[in-house]
């Protein structure tokens, strides 16, 4: 057998026997003297085979397939250097249409404002790669989240010193404070973030008792709008969905650490201190007096409130509303330049007034809205901002059956569907001294009042639907509700962040969109492919 050929199966086995060496070294684990045998044997095998072939390997690089092997070697090393680089500074590229694979800007905003360190350790396998990237994507965001990953499988030791069973557990803790968090999802993750680093969990409270839709309620269902008892706008249409019920708001609030409770002003235990924010939503019949005024007593005691009132329904609110200096009219807003589908009892917004509720909202819309406007005299240290206007060419119809303006009784747009209204305590006292300086009356010094009122917030919107479950999803109606309920909690830099959702894709327009979309589809586009055929034709001609 010629020499060089078993030099080179020589050769072939020392480097076999390295390979084993190394497979050796990876599966044991607890001792690695076989590993060690076999990296002997090879590196001897392979040290003398090469030193036979010396003369081969010289005249090898000396010809032409040296060059070939140089520039396969150098090629190697390239990409062997790109991935260590690519390991060293990692970067994500998403390329997926909704960003599905990366952090919403709402949850990247919550992160940067963190000031508490968060330590969370998560317990995976090796199945849950994506969870692990995700929390990785939350690390990166602000350096005082620090987080460890395990294996319960191959760490037990760690698993069992923090009580955690199962992979998909994560530990969450910041300042003394300790949560479990098993969801593998952003908001599941965004949610225990904001549990963690908030000393107190606050309160939502919805009223009950008057038709209000449940924010426990998902039921589906279909029924004929105006022979149910109430319609959205125009009685003349039938609508498909979900029960009126206002779960996904009531959803939107607990993933943003919001306890969210039903509250009966009828009962004497009734309590609304423990309210951070109390939410009357559409009630279909008025509030008895004894309700009313534990409402007041809330305001003046420094209470947070929201309003979202039906047109045409008496609430019985009204005084509430004239003490923060908003009045509701009797009358519905139709917009027959910007509404939403076909519907002009259905005003559709995209400009905002500024303000922190609507930055960066996106289209949002009010199925059979009433028009709010200020009281005729100012209240002292109430500070009235409208916040949602309809277009300049909607009007306000009398009637909830038909969509007509009568002239001398109805308002030209724009008209205001959603205000918020703030109380200032100490305005209020300074607002009546300079009353009196300005009469001449004498200024006297009293005792301090023992129930003086205190600074509140409160906003009215006059709709209630766009927050139902049938319409909460849609575009920006949700973020709407999620933004003024975090401005009345006094959470501002929660604004803007909601729970993460995938829908199919599916593009909503107004009625002017709409109608442009069909001129230009279907009119424009194909007269201007004709007249480009007949120039072309008449030129050939």
């Amino acid at each position: 057998m010629d020499t060089s050929f078993r030099s080179g199966l020589i050769l072939i086995a020392g480097i076999g026997l390295l390979i084993a060496s190394a497979l050796a070294n990876s599966l044991s684990v607890n001792s690695n003297a076989v590993a060690n045998i076999l990296l002997i044997a090879g590196l001897i095998l392979t040290g003398w085979s090469v030193a036979m072939l010396r003369t081969e390997i010289i005249a090898l690089f000396r010809q032409r397939r040296g060059e070939q092997l140089l520039t396969t070697l150098g090629i190697i090393a390239v990409i062997i250097a790109v991935i260590w680089l690519a390991a060293l500074f990692p970067t994500r590229i998403d390329m997926t249409a909704d960003q599905q694979y990366s952090l919403s800007p709402q949850t990247i905003t919550m992160l940067k404002a963190l000031d508490k360190p968060v330590h969370i350790t998560f317990f995976h396998d090796r199945g849950m790669r994506e969870t692990v990237e995700l929390y990785e994507q939350f690390a990166v965001q602000n350096d005082k989240i620090q987080i460890e990953f395990f294996d319960p499988i191959l760490n037990p030791a760690q698993a069992k010193l923090r009580g955690v069973q199962f992979a998909g557990t994560a530990l969450f803790e910041s300042e003394g404070r300790k949560l479990t968090v098993n969801g593998p999802t952003e908001t599941d993750i965004a949610n225990g973030i904001l549990r963690i680093t908030q000393s107190k969990q606050q309160i939502a409270c919805f009223v009950e008792g008057h038709g209000e839709p449940d924010p426990f309620s998902l039921e589906s269902h279909d029924h004929m709008e105006g022979t149910a008892g109430h319609a959205h706008g125009i009685e003349t249409k039938v609508v498909t969905h979900e029960q009126h019920g206002m779960a996904k708001a009531r959803s939107g609030l607990e993933a943003m650490n919001y306890t969210v409770e039903k509250i009966s002003l009828l009962q004497k235990q009734a309590d609304l201190s423990r309210c951070d924010v109390l939410i009357v939503a559409g009630p279909q019949a008025a509030l008895l007096p004894n309700e009313i005024k534990k409402i007041d007593a809330f305001l003046d005691d420094g209470g947070n409130a929201l309003f979202m009132v039906d047109p045409f329904i008496p609430t019985g609110l009204a005084p509430v509303l004239r003490k923060f200096g908003i009045v509701q009219e009797e009358a519905m807003v139709i917009d027959d330049a910007s509404h939403f589908w076909a519907d002009p009892s259905t005003p559709a917004v995209t400009d905002y007034n500024r303000h922190e509720i609507t930055s960066r909202l996106p289209l949002s819309f009010f199925p059979g809205v009433g028009v709010l406007s200020p009281t005729k005299e100012s209240i002292p240290g109430v500070s009235v901002r409208p916040i949602i206007n309809s277009s300049k060419k909607s009007y306000s119809s009398l009637e909830k059956t038909t969509a007509a303006f009568v002239d001398g009784k109805s308002q030209r747009g724009p008209l205001t569907m959603m205000a918020v209204s703030n109380l200032n305590s100490k305005a209020v006292a300074s607002a009546k001294e300079m009353v009196k300086r300005i009469r001449g009356e004498k200024i006297e010094e009293k005792a301090p009042d023992a129930n003086p009122r205190k600074s509140a917030r409160i906003a009215v919107i006059a709709d209630a639907d766009f927050a139902t479950n049938s319409f909460y999803h849609i575009l920006g109606n949700g973020a709407l509700f999620l933004n003024t309920v975090n401005y009345l909690a006094a959470r501002e830099n929660l604004i803007g962040l909601e729970p993460r959702t995938f829908d199919l894709p599916y593009v909503n327009m107004t009625n002017t969109q709409m109608k442009a979309t069909f001129i230009m589809s279907i009119i424009l586009i194909p007269l201007l492919m004709a007249a480009i055929g007949a120039a072309v034709w008449w030129r050939r001609r």
